[in-house]
């Protein structure tokens, strides 16, 4: 099995490419060993010393590193992880339910919102690593949480305002901001 690795904008997140289904559908972010109970992977991830973060995306991982951590002393353990666990034949995640289900009663501004997050946004974070999860649209604004490589990146606030808001404001003249929100 050859595991490619990709820098991302933020230096302390690194995405493995393992060549195959990773999380399928959806993204699962872990901020910790205590909340990736249900996937068998990150916790092999998060048992190397100086793992801060995991994302789970459909073909690939991120893993943001502790700031006193390098690359070079992290890489080869967690490609191991990594290894061992596609070799153990066990599944990423146990369970489903990684992205945030859509409320009945969505406008139809909140439903054009998600759409572009899913078809135009989020698609363009993970090519980075990252992803980006909704959390409401209220008078005007728009509330946003950057995951994975885009949480705490140097150029987050870029991505959220020359990106983001601007690909919302485009299409969408009832959004007049972007925030984002933990």
């Amino acid at each position: 099995m050859f595991i490619q690795t990709e820098e991302t904008p933020n230096p302390a997140t690194l995405k493995f490419l393992p060549g195959r289904e990773v999380a399928g559908e959806g993204v699962h972010d872990f901020g910790s060993a205590e909340e990736a109970v249900n996937s068998p992977l990150a916790q092999r991830l998060f048992a190397v010393e100086g793992v801060r973060g995991v994302l789970l995306g459909k073909d690939f991982i991120a893993v943001t590193k502790a700031d006193d951590e390098t690359w070079p002393a992290l890489k080869p353990a967690l490609l191991t992880s990594i290894m061992d666990h596609f070799l153990s034949g066990h599944q990423a995640v146990l369970s489903e339910g990684a992205r945030e289900e859509a409320p009945l009663a969505d406008s139809d501004v909140v439903v054009q919102i998600r759409d572009l997050l899913d078809h135009k946004i989020r698609p363009a974070l993970a090519q980075d690593g990252g992803d980006v999860s909704f959390k409401k649209f209220e008078d005007g604004i728009v509330y946003l949480s950057l995951k994975g490589a885009c949480a705490g990146c140097p150029s987050a606030t870029l991505t959220l305002k020359a990106g983001v808001e601007a690909l919302l404001r485009h299409y969408i003249p009832e959004v007049l901001e972007v925030r984002q929100v933990p």
